[in-house]
């Protein structure tokens, strides 16, 4: 717990949905594929931040994740045994600007009991234009790529490179469960105000980390 602040938890829940194919390993080909044979997945999961100012202070912005996997390829509706989330995550460069990923990792069993593992990432990247739009931030941070793969990972091959690969695709978030996802953020703490400035607090992060990617860049004139 912070030193200067009291311990306050935030929590708030997510609903992502699309669609993924077993025996693939690109996103984009298992997303189409199994849009075209309809097996669709979705996940419901709640954030449970423990204490939000050391949430705040480590870089990797981990907290545990809880909830559902759902899907009538993997029988049903499976229950998530363990599930992490990192908010933002430094993931080098691209197109010469910082990037970051939103990571998830979801434990779960199918129908007949085979330990499984979703790792998926939202890729935060500014765009190759040197002027960022509305668009490209909605893009980036609703879309998460995944991959299926056998047994419960241990992390290595963080995002999806792993062994035992089950198949992949891509969920996304869409805006009416994006507009309910607004709606279930809570903080419990000492007092009204606490609870505020925790928060807020938690708000920055976000945006900060956002604007540190897909702030304007001055383009640099070209070389006669």
């Amino acid at each position: 717990m912070s030193a200067t602040k009291p311990r306050c938890r935030l929590s708030f829940s997510e609903e992502m949905k699309g669609f993924f194919a077993f025996g693939e390993t690109d996103y984009r080909i298992g997303f189409d594929r199994g849009r075209a044979e309809g097996a669709a997945l979705k996940f419901h999961l709640t954030i449970d931040i423990d204490d939000t100012y050391a949430f705040i202070a480590d870089p990797t912005h981990l907290a545990p994740a809880r909830g559902s996997v759902v899907s009538d390829a993997l029988g049903g509706s499976r229950p998530v045994e363990r599930g992490e989330f990192n908010l933002f995550v430094d993931a080098g460069e691209a197109n010469g600007e910082p990037a970051r990923h939103m990571r998830y990792r979801l434990w779960f069993r199918d129908a007949v009991g085979h330990p499984l593992t979703l790792s998926g990432f939202k890729d935060l990247v500014h765009p190759a234009h040197a002027e960022s739009r509305p668009t490209d931030v909605w893009r980036e941070t609703t879309t998460l790529y995944i991959h299926l793969s056998s047994g419960f990972d241990d992390g290595e091959g963080r995002d999806g490179d792993g062994a035992g690969l089950v198949g992949a695709g891509i969920l996304h978030i869409l805006p009416l469960d994006f507009a309910r996802q607004l709606t279930t953020f809570r903080v419990a703490g000492p007092g009204v105000l606490a609870r505020f400035e925790a928060l807020g607090a938690f708000g920055a992060l976000f945006a900060g980390q956002l604007w540190e990617v897909f702030r304007p860049r001055r383009s640099v004139p070209a070389a006669d």
